[in-house]
């Protein structure tokens, strides 16, 4: 029987989670150096989503962050957009787990159908079977940051509303700890491009999150510059009041 376009989605991120895992635990009982587990896990997953998309597909437009851009997908009805490998720092740093696999369909600028892969935690949340968000969330909000570089608009967000701030990898990792209720609000801002956020944007949305970019605009995909650089995942009683404190201040 042939999968719709969730069913899909949900079956090659897992896919590709599985592989990234036999990849890690391979390179690593090798004692490869993180380098070596980067390219290898961006390639494989890659190469892998490419030849199953043409295989069930074959008539759609692909945008991978580890391919080649094609601007026919421009002209094209439905465009799969992935991320082969999401966090691939934290995919190199045995044994964390906060690094993901996207695969989301886009349709008239919105993706319609996505899946994100959690190997490390052996979850995979799609549009297929919509994650409930939790009745409630924390007291005090949780807002996810990057560990490494916080952004501005992210620090000055979390100020405002007194939340705790959280750190964590990938953004699709990040994405899912709101739909998860493991944290209230992930705003971002200064740098990402469409795979980083299609597919986990589909979920949340699926799920009853608020999503957009910062300045309150929708998130538009397969576009000809695909970058795209903020955007606001938050439980929905927490957009009004986060969007205006990010409106109030220049990005």
């Amino acid at each position: 029987m042939s999968l719709d376009d969730h069913q899909l989605a949900a079956r090659l991120a897992a896919e590709a989670g599985e592989l990234l895992l036999a990849v890690r635990e391979r390179l690593t009982a090798e004692d490869a150096p993180p380098s070596v587990l980067k390219a290898e896990g961006d390639r494989q997953a890659h190469e892998l989503l490419m030849r199953r998309l043409a295989e069930e597909r074959p008539d759609d437009a692909v945008l991978s962050e580890e391919g080649k851009d094609d601007l026919a997908r421009l002209d094209a009805e439905r465009t799969w957009i992935v991320d082969p490998l999401d966090g691939t720092r934290e995919f190199s740093e045995v044994p964390r787990t906060d690094w993901a696999v996207h695969v989301a369909l886009v349709v008239d600028e919105e993706p319609v159908a996505g899946a994100v892969a959690l190997p490390g935690l052996g979850v995979t949340l799609h549009t297929g079977d919509a994650p409930t968000l939790p009745t409630h969330g924390a007291p005090t909000p949780r807002m996810i940051v990057s560990r490494s570089r916080p952004p501005v608009a992210a620090l000055r967000l979390a100020e405002a509303l007194g939340a705790d701030l959280v750190e964590m990898g990938s953004a699709g990792a990040k994405t899912m700890a709101v739909v998860r209720g493991e944290c209230e609000i992930y705003a971002h801002s200064g740098g990402q491009y469409e795979w980083d956020s299609c597919a986990p944007v589909a979920v949340a949305a699926a799920a009853g999150c608020h999503v957009s970019r910062i300045d309150g605009s929708p998130l538009r995909y397969n576009q000809r510059d695909v970058y795209l650089p903020d955007l606001l995942v938050c439980r929905p009683e927490l957009a009004d009041a986060a969007l205006t404190v990010l409106a109030s201040f220049d990005h």
